[in-house]
């Protein structure tokens, strides 16, 4: 069968230099230079061809970066917004718990301790935190603030320093805009391929143009938080970040460590979190590679009173 390649194809097999939070153009034209010579050995054909295949991908590379950089231009108030549209899939999906208020608030309270002594204390609208009502093992964060934290991590958690690392990982995914960035290569890369964002440039959308823009997108980010995960390079990154973010608020780093162990115990066949995440050993491993930069005076007994009183068992 013969085999066709579109200048398109061969833009979205070129994309990935450009899908990190920023790009080099320098990167850019060395692989749009080496590209005809590439797909002339590929296909077979002249070097005239070639050419002209490789300019049009060039171009709908171009296009790409563009959008890649208006991504980049996002504003808080959008962030929260489209953070906004992917909770309410998830609140919809697992259905928040509402039977222990008092379990909220100290969540919440333990979340505003991490996040006042972070880099990025204040956001649009804060952050929150909310308990989906499934025994699933599992945590999500969203952009913009929203964290939520099913019942069967929290049963798992047998300290409020485990407590505090599960949501210092949530925190550091927000900090770090992962689940932006699964946005922006999702929704922004293929409608800016497809002509659909071209001559946005520098400036971005309004919220109303942004929503329906990235309408579509919402499912995939889900389907990202929910069923693919984010890559292993994320979920270590955010215990990296997770182990300062303890640390500067007073917490044992080594609550990650505790909490991995419990969840390495109630493993649940590739269920929840242990499909979404690499394995609690890998994380482990990774972990302690890190800890010994953290010195923290243990003051975990002076939390044990609030911690037994505020979660249930």
């Amino acid at each position: 069968m013969k085999k066709f390649i579109t200048p398109i194809s061969i833009a979205v097999l070129m994309f990935p230099v450009l899908s990190c939070g920023s790009f080099d153009s320098g990167a850019l034209g060395s692989v749009a230079g080496e590209a005809a010579g590439q797909i002339s050995r590929a296909l077979g054909v002249d070097e005239s061809t070639a050419s002209s295949i490789q300019r049009g991908a060039s171009t709908a590379v171009s296009t790409a970066a563009e959008a890649v950089k208006a991504a980049n231009s996002l504003t808080a108030e959008n962030e929260y917004y489209l953070g906004r549209a992917v909770a309410a899939n998830i609140a919809g999906t697992y259905t928040v718990y509402t039977g222990s208020p008092a379990l909220q608030t100290y969540l919440n309270k333990i979340c505003s301790t991490i996040v006042i002594n972070s880099p990025q204390p204040d956001i649009y609208r804060g952050y929150h935190v909310a308990i989906l009502n499934t025994q699933e093992i599992n945590a999500f964060a969203t952009p913009g603030g929203h964290i939520f934290v099913t019942r069967g991590l929290i049963a798992c958690a047998g300290s409020e320093d485990a407590l505090a690392a599960v949501i210092a990982h949530e925190v550091a995914h927000i900090q770090l805009r992962h689940a932006l960035t699964s946005i922006r290569n999702a929704r922004y890369v293929n409608a800016a391929v497809s002509g659909a964002l071209a001559g946005v440039g520098e400036v971005f959308p309004s919220t109303e143009e942004l929503a329906d823009i990235m309408g579509e997108s919402v499912n995939e980010v889900v389907t990202t938080l929910v069923v693919n995960g984010f890559s292993k390079r994320q979920e270590l990154e955010a215990d990296s970040t997770a182990l300062s973010l303890l640390a500067a608020a007073g917490y044992q780093p080594s609550g990650i460590l505790d909490m991995l162990e419990s969840l390495k115990q109630n493993q649940q066949n590739e269920q929840g979190f242990f499909k979404t995440h690499p394995s609690p050993a890998e994380r482990i491993t990774s972990v302690n590679r890190e800890l010994n930069k953290y010195s923290v005076p243990d003051s975990r007994s002076y939390r044990t009173a609030r911690y037994t009183a505020a979660v249930p068992r």
